[in-house]
């Protein structure tokens, strides 16, 4: 005996109708949250068309074309999924080769802001999301091919017609606005031919990225007009040129940085400020730090293991083969990291061994202003020591932005348990992600506790002889930031001795902390070359400075 599901007649065609709608979205729906609109809907797909005609063919070809047709818009949907997420946290469509390596960092990430089980739940949910939308697929064109197999001489006819329609519109244009297309079509080819690009890429890469002009200088022939001082590179997490001119963030980190000026010049210090691009947006800090101090465009994971396997010099070791003692401050290091050995460190300073005791603030190990007064005390403290070069990652303007640190006196950071009290205090962060303003006014406010972090230790410990270069390492994610677009960081330097700016007035920075839309804008890549350039007597030729040998706009 056997057993049939019957449908009444309005089932049977609501389920037709309905898989035909949800073949209409699955092929129109944009890549962007800001693309997607009414008007979006408003196409004519290609796909449409030529779908029904393949799943037109009888028998086992037939079943054979809607499993490829499943896979691929399956595979479409995946793709443009992740386009969604990278666009909102990168400002750039998902790359198959460089960022398969996001779904380690996304579980990190999760796993320090709402703890492992989860983020083991957030991950299990997304394989069942790729899974269903294949099997979605396949059941919506079975459905499909079912219908037009019903009458296959009229489905195909039909279809020869609709196609015909498509081809006089998209040909002669008798419409203001067009909506023909293959939208779906379009994005799986552009991200095979992004693959096809990134795979030469890397070997182009990996190829040149040895090729150094600098390699070969000597040590004593460097930064002879920065002798005695103590260099700190500090980069500041998601410090981004948006906070000086969107709103809602402006007005006030202005004012922070006009405030800041003030008491560092009151302190005897000057400053001189301009703009960086950086190789990424939202994430992916040590990308920006490796384009800034080896002098090479990294702006993917595959080409920053290219560069550390490589013998190119970064910022670091040329300071260390001229005589400095070449530290790291990376507060967000908590695992091993064998990449801190291509750099040239004599020490890393790292979670582990930074001596903070006091609790974590979420994800943020420990707050700016330990990071700044720990290194101080280990390094800089001592009158008879070596000059030194510090790389540091400042990381309280890291998400979820809560709680937000404040300055305590210097005299009583210790080892950090101070601030025990602050990391229990403010919101969760899902009380702060509950809505895009608290998440601006979290963030915006961490920002300027990094800066005023700074500016209380350059007020505290400054001498003559520091040397600061600040800069953001990227923008927040565009949801933050709300300009997809925009990938410059601020960038500062501050000293006492009027020699320093003496040495940079090529550079054509402007004065103070506060650049405007005229300040000179360049790739983060160009930095190593000018720097090593303006205070060494050896110099490269004019053509060489700039992003590891290719030249690049100095001003915007």
């Amino acid at each position: 005996m056997r057993f049939t599901l019957r449908t009444s007649p309005f089932a049977h065609y609501a389920m037709t109708i309905s898989a035909f709608a949800v073949l209409f979205l699955a092929l129109v729906l944009p890549n962007r949250l800001d693309w997607i609109s009414p008007a979006a809907f408003t196409m004519f797909p290609l796909e449409l068309i030529l779908i029904g005609i393949l799943l037109l063919a009888p028998g086992r070809s037939g079943t054979v074309l809607r499993i490829l047709l499943s896979v691929l818009l399956g595979l479409s949907l995946v793709l443009r999924g992740a386009d969604l997420a990278t666009h909102e946290m990168f400002a750039r469509p998902f790359n198959l080769i460089f960022d398969g390596h996001l779904l380690a960092d996304g579980s990190r990430l999760l796993t320090g802001v709402l703890g492992s089980v989860a983020a083991v739940a957030v991950g299990i949910l997304l394989a069942l999301m790729v899974a269903l939308l294949c099997v979605l697929a396949f059941l919506v064109l079975g459905r499909i091919q079912q219908t037009l197999r019903i009458k296959p001489r009229l489905s195909g006819v039909t279809l020869l017609v609709l196609l015909t329609a498509w081809c006089a519109l998209d040909t002669f244009r008798w419409v203001e606005r067009p909506r023909t297309d293959a939208y779906a079509w379009h994005q799986l080819r552009l991200h095979a031919e992004d693959t096809w690009r990134s795979w030469q890429d890397i070997q182009e890469f990996a190829a040149t990225v040895g090729v150094d002009e600098w390699s070969d200088r000597l040590g004593d022939q460097l930064f002879d007009r920065l002798r005695g001082k103590d260099v700190l590179v500090i980069f500041a997490e998601s410090y981004g040129r948006m906070l000086l001119e969107r709103e809602p963030f402006a007005d006030q980190m202005r004012d922070a940085l006009l405030q800041s000026e003030t008491v560092l010049r009151a302190d005897g210090f000057e400053m001189q400020s301009a703009f960086l691009t950086a190789p990424t947006v939202g994430g992916l800090s040590w990308l920006a730090h490796a384009s800034a101090l080896a002098g090479t465009w990294i702006d993917s994971e595959t080409r920053y293991k290219s560069l550390v396997m490589s013998e190119r010099a970064t910022l670091n070791r040329l300071f260390r083969d001229a005589g400095w003692r070449t530290v790291a401050a990376m507060p967000a290091i908590s695992m091993a990291w064998p990449e801190g050995q291509y750099y040239g460190y004599d020490h890393i300073y790292d979670a582990h061994n930074f001596g903070y005791q006091g609790l974590p603030f979420n994800w943020v190990t420990m707050p700016d202003q330990y990071v700044l007064s720990a290194l101080h005390a280990r390094e800089l403290s001592e009158q008879v020591r070596p000059p030194v070069m510090a790389e540091i990652a400042l990381i309280s303007s890291h998400a979820p932005w809560t709680p937000v640190a404040q300055l305590v006196p210097w005299t009583k950071v210790g080892d950090g348990r101070i601030f025990d009290e602050q990391a229990q205090a403010g919101p969760t962060p899902e009380e702060v992600w509950q809505n895009v303003e608290s998440i601006r006014d979290h963030y915006r406010r961490s920002i300027e506790y990094m800066l005023a972090s700074v500016v209380s230790y350059v007020e505290h410990y400054g001498n003559d002889n520091l040397v600061i270069l600040l800069l953001g390492d990227h923008p927040p994610a565009p949801l933050v930031s709300g300009d997809p677009e925009g990938r410059d960081v601020p960038v500062h330097l501050i000293a006492r001795d009027p020699a320093v700016f003496e040495a940079v007035s090529q550079w054509r920075w402007q004065p103070g902390m506060l650049p405007d839309e005229n300040a000179p804008v360049w790739r983060m890549d160009q930095l190593r070359d000018r720097f090593v350039d303006a205070f060494s007597s050896t110099r490269l030729p004019l053509e060489k400075t700039g992003s590891g040998g290719s030249t690049a706009t100095g001003a915007r």
